[in-house]
């Protein structure tokens, strides 16, 4: 076999999908025998990821590789089109990572059960293929695809308040895709050409007003996913209900699409734009880092308190993005896996301790620390990760947002003096809720009724290796960061070059006239 011609991207995209379509056919009465398939499917799609990663990627080359096309719909110049970059292929790996362990964290499900792995395999591919598709048409289809999935298991297995959950989540997300479809168009018709190839609208000159139009269009579809409020109102809800395969899905895959696709699209395809918004989006992070830090303090509901501290984790991906610096950006992408593998950890983790005490009250909680000593641990160990310890993924993410912005040579220093403060206020409220939290589940005061009760077990072999599975990489990663950052790095570097040449070099010249050119924050470069 030829590795380097073999279509992997598209075979690890379609593989659980077509797998997912014998599901019906599988003879099983109990559920146990779809699932164990289900996990093997999982299994072997990660391990062709993994395969394609070492084999067919240079970690020195900004490129795209892995190349695949193929002409689909002709006479909409629609193509199967799919490659793998720096931005890409460290999310393809999560994607493929977190979804597997997603898969032996729902052992528990028990209704509908070859409805729910049938779900799991079809979002599998699909979650992938928006990390991997080159073609703007395509990426939308693939963006709508993961929607229906994830709206059938916030609907038919989760909490008391799923259907209001589901179709919140459903409206938001669908209404933001209109967005990219409108987007999209107005980028493929415009100018001499008509294409929906993401290379060939890189390389399109906009005006700079119409950049503007896209990039808002862009920044709101991405905006909900991410999410940056105020469109983040879907997200606790989401969470609130949802089942813990469903949790780890959500907190470690589905919010990275928002981020990759700013990244894609409103930075690499829209330069000036970005050059002018940029300060904007940094008051949006920090607005995301200080209001969710404060409301997950205020938060009496375990899923919503975690939820909401992964909206502030988001804010630094945020900034990142927005610093046009190499460290900055880098940052921003090693935010965006640390976050995946510790919301998915965290979740996780409140999903085990909600099978156990029945409750995700926090005052009806307290004293459980001396039943359940490994859920007490592994909740410890991850939650240290969540409020950046050093020596775990998010302290290294966050220095590097911190020192990558404060190097900007984009921002007046007032202006990066007034935000990086105001970034510390959210990293001293993180630990604060944190630990609050931690004392009141294990430490508080005993609830009799629930130590007592007989369904208190402590974790069982399959929760201690999923999340096992989960520190490795998080201590990994906050260890030695190279291991991650290596991966990304020749791309995200291309990536600041090219914005900082066409974005910040041309809006100096072009922008004057415009309301957001006359920001004090901006000043000129210089380009190195």
């Amino acid at each position: 076999m030829d590795i380097a011609n073999f279509p992997w991207l598209t075979t690890i995209i379609l593989f659980p999908v077509l797998a997912a379509l014998l599901i019906p056919f599988i003879p099983d009465k109990d559920g146990k025998t779809v699932r164990w398939f289900a996990l093997t499917v999982g299994l072997i799609d990660f391990v062709l990821i993994v395969v394609a990663f070492i084999k067919g990627y240079d970690v020195n080359s900004s490129g795209m590789q892995l190349v695949e096309s193929y002409t689909w719909v002709p006479f909409l110049d629609l193509k199967w089109s799919v490659g793998a970059d720096g931005l890409s292929m460290p999310l393809i790996l999560l994607t493929g990572f977190i979804t597997t362990l997603a898969i032996l964290a729902s052992w528990p499900v028990t209704l509908k059960p070859r409805l729910f792995y049938f779900l799991m395999l079809a979002m599998y591919g699909g979650q992938i293929g928006v990390f991997a598709v080159q073609d703007m048409l395509l990426f939308f289809l693939m963006w709508e695809l993961e929607l229906i999935p994830v709206y059938l298991l916030l609907s038919i297995w989760g909490g008391k308040r799923r259907l209001y959950a589901a179709t919140k989540f459903i409206l938001y997300t669908a209404g933001g895709s209109l967005f990219i479809l409108v987007a999209a168009l107005a980028m493929a018709f415009y100018g001499d050409s008509t294409t929906f190839d993401m290379q060939a609208l890189m390389a399109k000159d906009f005006p700079l007003k119409l950049e503007l139009l896209l990039y808002l269009g862009f920044i709101i579809a991405y905006g909900v996913k991410l999410p940056i409020i105020p469109l983040h109102t879907w997200l606790p809800d989401a969470h609130g209900e949802a089942t813990a395969p469903v949790h780890m899905l959500l907190a470690g895959i589905l919010l990275k699409m928002g981020g990759y696709a700013i990244i894609r699209m409103n930075v690499q395809m829209l330069p000036e734009a970005h050059s002018v918004v940029a300060p904007i989006l940094v008051i949006f992070g920090v607005v995301n880092i200080i209001y969710a830090a404060l409301t997950s303090f205020a938060q009496r509901n375990l899923k919503r308190k975690i939820a909401y501290s992964s909206i502030s984790h988001m804010g630094f991906v945020i900034i990142g993005i927005a610093s046009f610096t190499d460290l900055g950006l880098s940052g921003a992408v090693l935010q965006m896996v640390s976050h995946g593998l510790i919301g998915a950890s965290l979740f996780f983790l409140v999903g085990a301790t909600y099978d156990r005490t029945h409750t995700l009250i926090l005052n009806e909680m307290g004293g459980v620390g001396k039943k359940m000593p490994k859920i007490f641990a592994m909740f410890t160990t991850c939650s240290m990760a969540s409020l950046a310890l050093p020596g775990m993924s998010g302290f290294v993410a966050e220095i590097m947002v911190f020192v990558g912005f404060a190097n900007s040579d984009a921002y007046s220093f007032n202006f990066k003096l007034i935000i990086i403060l105001l970034m510390a206020v959210g990293v001293i409220l993180t630990p604060i809720y944190l630990l609050s939290m931690l004392r009141e589940i294990f430490y508080g005061p005993e609830n009799q009724e629930l130590v007592s009760h007989e369904v208190l077990v402590d974790a069982e072999p399959r929760e201690v290796f999923i999340i096992a599975c989960l520190l490795v990489p998080i201590i990994g990663f906050g260890l030695y960061p190279k291991l991650l950052t290596q991966v990304y790095d020749a791309k995200t570097i291309q990536v600041t070059e090219r914005l900082r040449a066409e974005g910040l070099a041309k809006n100096q010249e072009e922008t004057a006239p415009l309301p957001l050119a006359g920001l004090p924050v901006l000043r000129a470069p210089a380009l190195r």
